[in-house]
C-alpha cells in the first residue's frame, strides 16, 4: 500500500485497515492510515492554493496588458494619464498580493518548526492598542473583562498572534464609520480565553460569515480603493489561531430590536 501511494501521489490510495487488531500491525495501520490523509490533504491543499494564486495574479496583469496596448495607440494626454494610475495600481496590488501570498505560504512551515512559549495576551492588546493610537487611531477602546484569575497567558507565538490582531483590528477600522470606536475585549472562561474586536460598521451577510475566512474573499466598504487588500487577512488569521488550538468566527453585533449595529469577530485560544 505504502509503494502505491508512492507510485500515485495524484490519486488517493487506501491503505489496508488492521486498526480492529489488538497488536503493533493493527497500531501501525491505523497511523500509517492518518498520516497518508494528512499527506492527501496537504497535496490538495498546495494545488488549491497554487490555482487561486495564479486566478488573483492573472487579474491586474490583464489589467495592465490592457492598458499598455491602450497607450500603444497613441490616445489623448488625459486618458494617457488615466490608463497610467491605472498601471500603476495594479503594480500596487500585486506587491501587496505577492507580499501576503509570500507571507501565508511561509507560515506552515514557521508554526511547524517554532517552539511555543507563554504569551500574555493582555500585555500584547494594550501594547498594540498604543501603536494604534499614537499612529493617528485614537477611537479604539480597550475592555479587559475582570476574572477571577485575570490570566490571559497562553501558549504559542507572540508575533503570529499579533499579526492576528492587527489583522483584525484593520479589518474594523476599514469597515467602521468616521470617529466611531472600535472595541478590543478580552475575556478568561475556564480553561479558555476569548479575544473580542468590534465593530461599528454595516455587519456582514449572514450567508457570508464563514466565507470571510476564505483565501482571496474580499468583500470592502463603499469608496475604498480596489486591491487595498489582498483577501487573505482573515485567512491567515484562521491559518494562526487554529496552529495554537483555537478557534475563529464572525458574527454580527444587534441592537435591542434585533438590527445588526456592527460585527464582531471572536477568537479562542486555550490557556
Amino acid at each position: 500500500a505504502a509503494e502505491m501511494v508512492r507510485r500515485r501521489p495524484g490519486q488517493r490510495a487506501a491503505i489496508p485497515d488492521f486498526s480492529s487488531r489488538r497488536d503493533e500491525i493493527g497500531e501501525l495501520s491505523a497511523v500509517l492510515g492518518n498520516m497518508t490523509a494528512v499527506l492527501y490533504d496537504r497535496l490538495e491543499a498546495i494545488e488549491a492554493f497554487a490555482a487561486d494564486v495564479a486566478h488573483e495574479v492573472r487579474n491586474p496583469i490583464t489589467s495592465i496588458r490592457s492598458a499598455v496596448e491602450t497607450l500603444e495607440r497613441g490616445p489623448e494626454p488625459a486618458q494617457q494619464q488615466r490608463l497610467m494610475a491605472i498601471i500603476a495600481d495594479d503594480v500596487q496590488r500585486l506587491d501587496r498580493l505577492i507580499g501576503d501570498i509570500a507571507d501565508a505560504s511561509r507560515l506552515d512551515a514557521e508554526l511547524a518548526r517554532a517552539e511555543a512559549a507563554p504569551v500574555d495576551l493582555e500585555a500584547l492588546a494594550r501594547t498594540l492598542v498604543e501603536i494604534e493610537r499614537t499612529e493617528g487611531r485614537p477611537e479604539i477602546d480597550l475592555n479587559i473583562a475582570a476574572t477571577a484569575t485575570g490570566d490571559y497567558v497562553v501558549p504559542g507565538l507572540e508575533g503570529r498572534l499579533g499579526q492576528v490582531l492587527r489583522n483584525l483590528l484593520d479589518n474594523a477600522f476599514t469597515f467602521s464609520p468616521p470617529d466611531s470606536v472600535i472595541e478590543l475585549g478580552l475575556q478568561r472562561r475556564d480553561d479558555r480565553v476569548r479575544l473580542l474586536v468590534e465593530d461599528r460598521g454595516p455587519g456582514l451577510p449572514e450567508e457570508k460569515l464563514e466565507a470571510v475566512f476564505e483565501r482571496f474573499y474580499s468583500e470592502r466598504p463603499e469608496g475604498e480603493a480596489f486591491g487595498r487588500h489582498s483577501g487573505l487577512g482573515l485567512s491567515i488569521s484562521r491559518q494562526i489561531v487554529e496552529a495554537h488550538g483555537g478557534t475563529i468566527w464572525a458574527e454580527n453585533r444587534h441592537d435591542a430590536e434585533g438590527a445588526v449595529v456592527g460585527a464582531r469577530i471572536v477568537v479562542e485560544l486555550p490557556v
